[in-house]
């Protein structure tokens, strides 16, 4: 189970209509919504992966305390959610080493995860891994192995490898099944709010019965947030992605949480626990 830590202004379906220089002057809800997510797990007993940007971090840092107190994994986001591929190598390194350390000063352990904003370490980024692991990660969970019009490889692997020759560093995607010939992400997001319960958890179950490696799922806080304000400058297809099934995502969830084992990446995929 993996959260990405940003609030609803700071999505990509917004990017284009939201400065990142505008950002100070929204009011933050990220706080509250992945607090709401802290009492979701401990009513279910689920321990999570937690993946932040540090621009949250700097702004909240007792979101972190509480993350890391609930016994969560506390993973990297990056800074302020830049996709990878519209970096360079020299300003990817910037990023990823910064919010390491804003994220490891703040709870003081260290952070082995990082998740890329919009799932962009891809083929026009092949020195991506290669730079998280010099800075001292131990894994990506970078990688939604689908067709899609903003991001994925429906031919990449599915299930964790070592992107890396002689290094024990791992790429492990979120979850995806074969159906037919084709693939679907089972992974969370926009494709769990939009699809009946009852498909979603099979689909799980089938991942879970045929992915060999972890079925990585994944959401937003601002997903369990349905009284967030609405962006109506939005283009309709963002808003639709963004605002589709919000105020049933909560129970759904709630029932998935209780439907399936759920645990941190890092102890799923064998790594040391902080």
């Amino acid at each position: 189970m993996s959260v990405d830590v940003e609030d609803y202004f700071q999505v990509w379906a917004f990017s284009d209509v939201v400065a990142r220089e505008s950002w100070d002057g929204y009011k933050l809800r990220v706080g509250e919504t992945t607090r709401r997510c802290l009492d979701l797990f401990e009513e279910h007993n689920v321990k999570a992966t937690f993946f932040t940007l540090g621009w949250v971090a700097e702004r909240d840092p007792s979101l972190i305390r509480d993350i890391i107190n609930g016994g969560h994994e506390l993973a990297s986001h990056g800074y302020d959610h830049t996709k990878v591929n519209q970096q360079t190598r020299l300003e990817f390194e910037a990023d990823i080493r910064k919010t390491k350390a804003i994220l490891e000063n703040i709870a003081g352990r260290p952070v082995r995860g990082y998740r890329a904003a919009g799932f962009s370490i891809d083929k026009d980024t092949p020195w991506a891994h290669d730079a998280l692991a010099e800075a001292g990660h131990q894994y990506s969970s970078s990688s939604h192995p689908i067709a899609h019009d903003h991001y994925g490889d429906a031919n990449a692997a599915q299930t964790p490898f070592h992107p890396i020759a002689g290094s024990d560093f791992l790429e492990a995607p979120v979850a995806t099944v074969n159906i037919l010939g084709k693939r679907i992400s089972t992974a969370g997001g926009g494709w769990f709010r939009a699809s009946p319960l009852f498909v979603s958890n099979a689909l799980i179950q089938r991942a879970a019965n045929t992915l060999c490696g972890p079925v990585i799922f994944y959401f937003h806080p601002w997903e369990i947030d349905p009284e967030q304000p609405r962006l109506n400058r939005a283009s309709a297809k963002s808003k639709l992605r963004h605002y589709i099934n919000l105020q049933h995502m909560r129970p759904k969830l709630a029932k998935t949480l209780a439907k399936h084992p759920w645990q941190r990446i890092d102890q799923c995929l064998g790594l040391e626990s902080a």
